[in-house]
């Protein structure tokens, strides 16, 4: 095979390695994301829960002031029973005292409630420091995992880059240019195989002029359908030693 078609194959298979390391440090960190979006998620639901609770029991204590007008209230009405001096005055002293006792059974009923939501809130509370709980211990397992999964990946790529700098430090300056001037819209297909007679970038048949060309190795070619660097395939490879 030709040197230069060599040379182009090992720097592109290096190119496509490289752009591929840095999806999958990022799939590593969403690993990671994933577990501290949800301890944040729980943080909220900590923070929500805590301002519910306080809103209770504000609530609660604006009933027992209320409970405690009432109370007076009723302690005054019983005061002023020992001066009616009339049926009229009885009557609306009765009145009021009736009104004064369903609202303190309302707020007593309210208060219970009251009390009621507050324990399920606090419960709901605990419930979720212990999922918190849980989950930073969680993070900080996983983030040992995947910092030691980034620094693995890190060193394969530095061992990457270092073949690819042996490599350019040899190649052909014209041969590079031509490769990066159809990696810039090719990407990391710039240089792909012929398979059953067939560009592997276009998938477009070539035709048996070029195929032979490409059978042959002994020179660059391009697909004439895309532009494209054409090398042997594994199958065409087994078919002409066959």
């Amino acid at each position: 095979m030709n040197k230069y078609l060599e040379d182009l194959i090992k720097l592109s298979k290096y190119d496509t390695s490289i752009s591929q390391f840095e999806p999958k440090i990022e799939n590593q960190k969403a690993k990671l994301a994933t577990f501290v979006e949800t301890a944040e998620a729980i943080r909220v639901g900590i923070n929500a829960t805590y301002l519910e609770i306080d809103d209770l029991k504000s609530k609660r204590t604006k009933n027992n002031i209320h409970l405690s007008e009432l109370k007076s209230k009723l302690d005054s009405i019983a005061k002023k029973n020992k001066d009616v001096t009339n049926e009229k005055e009885l009557k609306a002293l009765q009145l009021e005292e009736e009104i004064a006792k369903e609202q303190v059974s309302f707020a007593n009923e309210e208060i219970e409630r009251l009390d009621k939501l507050t324990a399920a809130k606090e419960e709901k509370l605990k419930e979720l420091q212990e999922k918190l709980k849980t989950e930073e211990e969680d993070i900080k397992e996983i983030k040992v995992v995947v910092e030691e999964s980034i620094a693995e990946i890190n060193n394969e790529r530095n061992e990457v880059y270092a073949k690819r700098s042996e490599l350019l430090s040899q190649f052909d300056n014209k041969i590079l240019t031509f490769y990066e001037k159809i990696k810039r819209w090719a990407k990391d297909t710039a240089v792909v195989p012929v398979k059953k007679q067939a560009c592997y970038g276009c998938f477009m048949k070539i035709n048996d002029k070029t195929y032979a060309e490409v059978l042959r190795g002994e020179e660059i070619v391009n697909c004439l359908h895309c532009g494209r660097i054409l090398y042997k395939g594994e199958e065409e490879t087994a078919t002409t030693e066959a």
